[in-house]
């Protein structure tokens, strides 16, 4: 009867187990704690993170696709995103029946008018998202706050995009931080950081910042967009 080699040679590696005369015809693996491997092949298995609502994460590990994506989406979202999101989801989903409500009230500092919140604005809209824009809604002569007030009241969902330019407003005061107050009251507040960072949000306003948003900075503009429109679909 042929000989295991193991205690005088040792079997630390598949050639090494497989020269054995006891052992060479039977050996599939090793493991790397010293003890022989099953008859069948080894792989390693990580399941997939649940999305908390039936559907499981794709696109690698960190990344979900929430319940609300569409199978057909070309955006990943993050496991972070999915858990933030979905309670403004569910938000939305319950204000569904209520009508004559815009998608989003957009929250900007008037110097982003032109750019980055015009830039979003009609990223948005593109997707057929109905979007309450000062630029657009606020006719010539309106008192400016009560408007303001009125669009907060008819929106589903808050989204600020925080800029250098609405982080000096917030200091000052003015109108973007009283929109800012009242959507700190809701939890349908989505923050959309751009050309800054949460750092610099956080020293300012710890509130805003500890809602979990986007950031232009680790995807572009257009993604952003896919994604709130996708939130907001009903």
């Amino acid at each position: 009867m042929a000989r295991c080699t193991a205690p005088v040679l040792g079997h630390r590696s598949a050639a090494a187990a497989a020269a054995c005369p006891a052992c060479g015809g039977r050996y599939r693996g090793y493991s790397r704690y010293g003890g022989y491997g099953s008859s069948s092949s080894y792989s390693s298995y990580s399941p997939p993170v649940s999305s908390g609502r039936g559907r499981s994460s794709v696109g690698g590990s960190g990344s979900s696709r929430p319940r609300w994506s569409p199978v057909s989406s070309s955006v990943v979202y993050t496991a972070a995103q999915v858990r933030s999101l979905t309670p403004v989801r569910e938000s939305v989903e319950k204000r569904a029946s209520l009508p004559d409500l815009r998608d989003v009230f957009l929250c900007h500092a008037w110097d982003d008018r032109r750019g980055a919140a015009k830039e979003l604005h009609d990223l948005l809209e593109s997707h057929g998202v109905s979007v309450w824009f000062s630029e657009k809604d606020v006719l010539h002569g309106s008192p400016l706050l009560r408007e303001i007030d009125k669009g907060l009241a008819k929106s589903r969902v808050g989204i600020v995009l925080v800029t250098p330019a609405f982080l000096d407003r917030i200091l000052g005061e003015g109108i973007a931080d009283k929109e800012l107050s009242v959507l700190l009251a809701r939890e349908l507040l989505v923050p959309i950081v751009h050309d800054t960072t949460y750092e610099a949000l956080r020293d300012i306003s710890p509130m805003l910042a500890s809602r979990s948003g986007m950031n232009t900075a680790e995807e572009p503009m257009a993604n952003v967009a896919t994604k709130l429109a996708e939130l907001v679909a009903l």
